[in-house]
C-alpha cells in the first residue's frame, strides 16, 4: 500500500463549486488539492468537447485553476472515510488514503427520474445524461427527441440538441403556465438571468413548448419508439428515438453523510461560512441548495476563503449568495412536482432497476429499510441512487442508511482500511 497524501484543504467535485472552492483556498498559501472521479473538471455542467466548449465563464475559472497550486486528482472516487481527517480514494485499482485539515465537498447532484411505464427502455434517459452525452460526442442528426419534466434544464437541453441537429418535437413542462407566469416577474430583478433564458429560447423557435404535460408511457421494441404526453387536451402521441425527462435534482449528500454532516429536507445543512455540523468540514454548491451555476460558484468561493481563514473576503459574498438562494426558492415553488406524478407507475413498473423490483412488490411495506429487507430494492450497485428519490416521491420513504464504501469498492480499496 502506498503513504497517504497529504494536504491542508482537500475539496471533493470539480464542478463550478469545487473549483471556485480549491482556487479561493489555494490563495491563501494553503496546499490545496482537488479531487473528482471523471478524467477531465468541470463537473456535469461544465463538461468540455471539441465540439461543444466551455463558456467563457467556465473558461476564466479553468485558467484561473490552471494557474493556481492547486493539486488536481482526476479520475479518483472516494469510497470511504474509515477515520477523522482522512479519506479512502481509488483510480483504475490503485488505491490510496487521503489526509485533510480542512475538507470541502462540492460532490453536486443527480437527475430525479420518476417511474412510468416504459421509462426502463434503452433511449429513455436523463435530459441532463443527454446532454451530458451529446456534449461527449453523441450524433443525433435527424433524432426524433421529446423533452419532459420540469425546469429550466429542459429548455436548455432543447437548445443543445436542436444546435446538434436533432429534431426536437416537444419540451414537455410539468408546471402550469400561471405558477411560471408568476415566477417570471420575479426575474425583474435579475436582468442576466432573463438574458441567459432569452438566448435560450430564441435558439429554439419553433419547438413547441408546452405547459400542464408530462409522460405517462413510453413505448418501443429493443428501445424507446413511441411516448404518450398527459396534456390539458388529453394525451397526445409522438414517434421517438429518445425520450429526455429530468424531474429536478437530488443532491449527492452520501459523502456528507458518512462523515457524520447534519442533514436538513436532504440537503447539507451549513452555516453563513458553508460549513458543515462538523467544524473542519464544509459544504458548497448543489448538495447545500439547487439555485445554479452562479450560486455553486459563490458558495466554493466562500467555502474555500472561509476553510483558508480569510474571514472578510467570504463575508463580501454573503449577501450575492442570499439572493441566488431567493431565486432558488422561488423556482422551486413555480416548478413543484405535481400529484398527478406520483401516480403515473402501474403495479408492474420496475421500479429499482438494479434489482429488478416492480412497484406492486413494494405497497405493502412502510419504509426503505422494510422494503431492502425483503426486495432488495436500493442494494444494487448503484445504491439506492437511482430508485431512492423515486421512492421518496412515490411513498415519502427516506434511506437513513449510509455505510461505506459509499461507491463499489475494489478488494485492496477494502483492505487499506485495516491500516488506516
Amino acid at each position: 500500500m502506498s503513504s497517504a497524501l497529504d494536504f491542508e484543504t482537500l475539496v471533493i467535485g470539480a464542478g463550478p463549486a469545487g473549483i471556485a472552492a480549491a482556487v479561493s483556498a489555494a490563495g491563501g498559501g494553503r496546499s490545496v488539492a482537488l479531487v473528482d472521479d471523471n478524467p477531465d473538471i468541470g463537473g456535469q455542467i461544465w463538461r468540455n468537447s471539441a465540439k461543444h466548449p466551455v463558456s467563457s465563464q467556465a473558461a476564466r475559472w479553468c485558467e484561473r485553476l490552471e494557474r493556481s497550486s492547486v493539486v488536481r486528482l482526476s479520475g479518483w472516487q472516494i469510497v470511504d472515510h474509515p477515520q477523522q481527517f482522512r479519506l479512502t480514494a481509488q483510480a483504475e485499482g490503485n488505491s490510496r488514503h487521503l489526509t485533510y485539515r480542512q475538507l470541502i465537498l462540492a460532490t453536486g447532484a443527480r437527475e430525479r427520474f420518476l417511474p412510468f411505464p416504459g421509462w426502463t427502455l434503452p433511449n429513455v434517459m436523463g435530459a441532463g445524461g443527454l446532454q451530458a452525452m451529446v456534449k461527449s460526442g453523441l450524433d443525433v442528426q435527424n433524432k426524433r427527441v421529446v423533452i419532459a419534466g420540469t425546469g429550466p434544464l429542459l429548455p436548455a437541453v432543447g437548445a443543445l440538441l436542436r444546435r446538434s441537429g436533432a429534431k426536437v418535437l416537444l419540451i414537455a413542462e410539468q408546471a402550469s403556465r400561471a405558477s411560471l407566469v408568476r415566477f417570471g416577474l420575479t426575474l425583474a430583478t435579475s436582468p442576466g438571468k432573463v438574458w441567459q433564458a432569452a438566448g435560450i429560447f430564441a435558439n429554439l423557435l419553433g419547438v413547441p413548448y408546452h405547459t400542464g404535460c408530462w409522460p405517462v408511457r413510453a413505448e418501443g421494441k429493443g428501445r424507446v419508439e413511441s411516448v404518450e404526453i398527459q396534456t390539458p387536451r388529453g394525451i397526445q402521441h409522438y414517434e421517438v428515438d429518445y425520450l429526455a425527462c429530468g424531474f429536478h435534482l437530488v443532491p449527492n449528500n452520501e459523502l456528507a453523510a458518512l462523515l457524520g454532516c447534519r442533514l436538513q429536507n436532504g440537503f447539507v445543512a451549513v452555516n453563513e461560512w458553508q460549513q458543515t455540523s462538523i467544524e473542519n468540514v464544509y459544504c458548497a454548491g448543489e448538495p447545500t441548495v439547487i439555485a445554479g451555476v452562479e450560486s455553486a460558484l459563490v458558495e466554493g468561493q466562500i467555502a474555500g476563503y472561509a476553510a483558508s481563514g480569510n474571514a472578510p473576503r467570504a463575508r463580501a459574498l454573503f449577501a450575492e449568495r442570499d439572493r441566488y438562494r431567493r431565486f432558488a426558492q422561488a423556482l422551486e415553488r413555480a416548478t413543484e412536482l405535481r400529484a398527478e406524478l406520483r401516480h403515473l407507475a402501474d403495479n408492474a413498473t420496475i421500479v429499482c432497476r438494479c434489482e429488478d423490483v416492480p412497484l406492486g412488490s413494494l405497497k405493502d411495506f412502510n419504509s426503505f429499510r422494510e422494503a431492502k429487507m425483503q426486495t432488495r430494492c436500493g442494494m444494487g450497485p448503484c445504491q439506492g441512487r437511482v430508485c431512492g428519490a423515486a421512492l421518496q416521491s412515490l411513498f415519502d420513504w427516506q434511506d437513513t442508511s449510509v455505510r461505506p464504501p459509499i461507491f463499489p469498492a475494489t478488494v485492496e480499496s477494502w483492505t487499506m482500511q485495516a491500516d488506516a
